[in-house]
């Protein structure tokens, strides 16, 4: 058991019967009143993702997770499907269950599976990938990372705000946490 208040992005409890990821955490004081943690969830057998608030020492039970490296392979008729690295097994999960994490994944990707008592639950991407633009206007010249910036449509569909001098066909390095441009990526 833990409090609510030491609960991270990614981490998995129990309650109520339900699995729940930790997507996004928020400590949030009213101008009057007691701080309350602000919470977006997802019931990873559902896929549902809710917006919730906790109080801060209201406990949760961790679940145990046991994770696996695995490469993602394709995504066919709504299910995406990964390879054991190790075994060769393959595991699929329904996109509606990682619909934030299936903007970052591209073939041959290494990612870790997450299984909870055997059951394959999530996966947990890296901390950054690389992606491909795939559509954006036209680089100005002589612009800067200082300026505003333009959207880019990156090959998985994802789109990032990116400095002006950006183009298509370059290959860039996004931060898989808030899905924002990172750097261009080092051949």
């Amino acid at each position: 058991m833990t409090d609510a208040i030491n609960l991270k992005a990614g981490n998995v409890f129990q309650k109520d019967g339900k699995l729940i990821k930790v997507l996004e955490t928020n400590h949030h004081k009213p101008g009057k009143g007691n701080t309350v943690m602000q919470m977006r969830l997802n019931d990873v057998r559902t896929g549902a993702i809710v917006q919730t608030t906790m109080r801060p020492t209201e406990k949760v039970d961790l679940a145990e997770m046991d994770h696996k490296n695995a490469q993602y392979l394709y995504t066919q008729d709504q299910t995406a499907y990964f390879m054991d690295t190790d075994t060769y097994d393959q595991y699929e999960l329904p996109l509606d269950h990682i619909s934030e994490e299936v903007k970052y994944l591209v073939p041959n990707m290494q990612v870790q599976l997450e299984f909870f008592e055997g059951e394959l639950i999530s996966l947990d991407l890296p901390s950054t990938v690389d992606l491909k633009v795939t559509e954006t206007t036209p680089g100005i010249k002589g612009a800067t990372a200082a300026s505003g910036g333009k959207p880019a449509t990156m090959e998985t569909g994802l789109v990032v705000q990116v400095p002006d001098f950006i183009q298509t066909g370059e290959t860039l390095t996004i931060n898989t946490a808030n899905g924002e441009y990172k750097s261009r990526a080092q051949n």
